[in-house]
């Protein structure tokens, strides 16, 4: 049995026993971790909030032959406190950590999105930032990490550039109106899909709710669920 540090971020716990947890963690040399909290769930425990999902930590566990690591030391280094005082921020990052915890495999290490999905919790912690934007935008980043961005600036079908109205996650990205199908699109979302991919996603961030991130935000949770092949919890719990 060896020691393992490494530093991520708290994506989900659940109970293990009458006493103990199973945390999962993103980390940063490490992949995606399943590790044991022993006695956090008595009260006066050691570890306590600094366990709980959508906190940075710096931690050190026991690793064996078991999948399970034993956590024996945790440091929190940001609990997004603004996050957890609001209750739309709350579901947002809720929203982004269920995507996080399904689009990664357990001991791969993906640093790129353990840092988008740390920059992106940052921004949702500003509590001027729109959280449907910044949900949305990071679906849509993880999308583009995972391979799967999708066609935003010409029809898939027939190439053509100008009168675009639908986006079909299925066929690839956006359709004209020759070739429509899938779900409409207006031309305030189609132009955040764009400035989004477009690698405007700061100046976007800055606007508070913008005309179309409502309609970005069904097109984002429609194409990672399509990615996905699987509901999200955290965004249908909510009847979005």
């Amino acid at each position: 049995m060896s020691q393992v540090r490494d530093i991520g971020l708290v994506l989900r716990t659940y109970r293990l026993g009458e006493a103990d947890r199973i945390v999962v963690i993103m980390t940063q040399a490490h992949g995606k971790v399943r590790c044991v909290a022993k006695g956090v769930r008595k009260v006066g425990s050691r570890f306590g909030a600094r366990l709980e999902p959508i906190t940075y930590i710096d931690v050190a566990f026991w690793k064996g032959r078991s999948e399970l690591g034993v956590i024996n030391q945790v440091e929190v280094l940001n609990r997004y406190n603004s996050i957890r005082s609001d209750y739309d921020r709350m579901n947002a990052a809720m929203s982004m950590l269920e995507v996080t915890d399904h689009v990664t495999q357990d001991a791969h290490p993906d640093e790129r999105l353990l840092e988008t999905l740390i920059r992106a919790l940052t921004v949702l912690n500003d509590d001027r930032k729109d959280p449907q934007l910044v949900a949305a935008a990071y679906f849509l980043r993880v999308l583009d990490l995972d391979g799967a961005r999708p066609e935003v600036e010409a029809c898939v079908s027939c190439g053509e550039d100008q009168g675009i109205v639908a986006f079909d996650f299925l066929e690839g990205g956006v359709l004209c109106r020759s070739c429509r199908q899938g779900r409409p699109v207006s031309p305030e979302a189609l132009g955040l899909l764009r400035r989004i991919f477009g690698g405007d996603l700061g100046t976007v961030l800055e606007e508070t709710a913008p005309e179309g991130v409502l309609e970005l935000r069904a097109i984002s949770v429609e194409a990672m669920e399509i990615h996905l092949d699987r509901r999200l919890r955290s965004v249908r719990s909510l009847g979005s």
